[in-house]
């Protein structure tokens, strides 16, 4: 069983003594075992911190439907699983356990998803609707097949927002001036405890401004290894959320709260390397009294970046390079369906004039395609947004990537035009899908993109977003009201 194999690996048991250590050290009373949804809701169970060795051993039940946010459809049953459904062992991975800088008697720990041991098909196997697990499964066969590594680093933008009179969130809590000194101070007791946090969960923050719409912050920090960064992903959106609460207002991470001004946008700036090795990086703690496991602080360093120039030409990545973003190029449109994931997600396109892309182009330095080259040696993946679930697009990017790789597919000539003037002057530009379910009509077509949701997760993400698109359909808008109420006679 692979769940056998798992808890049985080697090393295992010498990290979940020392977590125990850990735990006795630190004063840790509670453990958030947490794995992520399919649209990257945090989800999970909490155990007493007595209990740690027995769950590591045995893992916690939940039923399936806890990967589909256990919420019902328009027709009021239960999305992707039904009640009759078995439920899920979740064996918690001792190497992610860290204590959070907020409640310190609390322990967090991600965990792997499997079939329950006593189910009649598959028994012990692994989950495939755990989309962080089958990320790490498709990375570890791309780099058996490829001798090449994933690296991501993202750009999340979020929106901080002022609650109204009736207790929901409204105003930007700043102007929407970008990179304003005095804007990025305004909100300087939010952005500072985000970084403390951070910082001691182990995200290298290296850079921040304030962006272009009301309350809109960006915080980065080092890219990494696309499993890692999608796990501190996750993280830095949990340290929003309660950052928000201790300061009254409300942390945003719809991609389109307002018109009129920039969305938020979740830029993925990726490149596929040889072997590195992981550093271990402390972002400001003791390295010898770490709040978590050693592995929290680690960051891939070193190997050869093959999406840098191997040419005169300084603008034009490597050959292998150019065959993985020929993979991502030719599959745009598919890949968009996960990137721009909600119905909200194309009010960000339909708003011109944001730099929003809407195009299945690439160029380099070029905001106005969906791929550009953004600094030699890696590519921005410039359609995906702030509600992005980061596994899913990183499995799904490994799948397009992979086909590039095979089938030698080539991007085209990079358009250093605008494209709207490259369009004028004659060129035929695919155009990204407009909404929701033009996209995953597109998915539904792709072969290769749904590579990246293997197993159950293609089901499940289908029936999801299409019930989404369609309870959207089938609402009627103040829109509809204003436009329609007194149009006849």
């Amino acid at each position: 069983m692979d769940i056998e194999k798992f808890v049985d690996a080697a090393g295992r048991d010498e990290k979940i003594k020392a977590v125990r250590e850990k735990i006795d050290e630190l004063g840790i009373e509670y453990l958030y075992l947490q794995f992520v949804s399919v649209t990257g809701k945090i989800m999970g169970k909490g155990i007493p911190a007595d209990h740690w060795e027995n769950v590591a051993k045995k893992g916690f039940q939940l039923v399936y439907g806890a990967t589909v946010n256990l919420f019902l459809n328009r027709a009021g049953e239960y999305l992707g699983y039904g009640p009759e459904a078995a439920e899920l062992v979740g064996i918690p991975e001792p190497e992610t356990f860290m204590q959070l800088p907020w409640a310190p008697e609390i322990g967090r720990l991600y965990c792997t998803l499997f079939r329950n041991r006593e189910e009649k098909v598959d028994p012990g196997a692994y989950l495939t609707s755990d989309c962080r697990g089958n990320l790490r499964r498709m990375h570890e066969d791309f780099q058996k097949k490829h001798n090449l590594q994933l690296r991501i680093g993202t750009e999340p933008e979020m929106m901080w927002l002022k609650f109204d009179e009736d207790g929901k969130p409204r105003d930007g809590y700043s102007k929407p001036y970008c990179y304003h000194i005095d804007q990025f101070e305004s909100l300087r007791p939010v952005s500072m405890q985000v970084i403390r946090y951070a910082r001691k969960m182990g995200l290298d923050m290296i850079q921040g401004d304030h962006e272009d719409a009301p309350g809109q912050l960006e915080l980065n920090w080092t890219f990494d290894d696309v499993l890692r960064n999608a796990d501190r992903l996750t993280t830095y959106r949990q340290i929003c959320a309660q950052v928000a609460r201790e300061n009254g207002i409300f942390a945003c991470f719809m991609t389109k709260p307002f018109m009129g001004v920039s969305a938020s946008g979740c830029h993925h700036n990726m490149s596929l390397w040889t072997a590195g090795e992981d550093v271990f990086k402390p972002t400001g703690n003791d390295r010898e009294n770490l709040p978590g496991m050693q592995d929290n602080y680690l960051y891939v360093t070193g190997g050869d970046n093959t999406f840098m120039p191997d040419t005169s030409d300084p603008q034009m990545p490597g050959t292998t390079g150019l065959k993985a973003i020929g993979g991502v190029v030719h599959h745009l449109q598919a890949l968009t369906a996960i990137g721009a994931s909600t119905v909200n997600s194309y009010r960000r396109l339909w708003d011109t004039g944001f730099w929003a892309p809407v195009f299945a182009d690439w160029g380099f330095q070029n905001r106005t395609t969906g791929l550009r080259v953004s600094a030699p040696g890696r590519f921005e993946y410039r359609s995906v947004d702030s509600m992005v679930n980061p596994y899913l697009m990183g499995s799904c990017l490994l799948a397009a990537m992979d086909d590039g790789l095979d089938n030698d597919l080539d991007p085209g000539q990079p358009e250093e035009r605008n494209i709207y003037e490259a369009m004028e002057a004659g060129k035929e530009v695919r155009k990204l899908p407009m909404s929701l379910g033009e996209a995953l009509a597109h998915l539904e077509n792709s072969e290769v993109v749904r590579r990246g949701l293997p197993g159950e997760m293609y089901r499940l993400y289908h029936e999801y977003k299409s019930d989404e698109w369609a309870r959207f359909m089938s609402s009627v808008t103040d829109w509809d009201k204003e436009t329609y109420m007194e149009c006849l006679p």
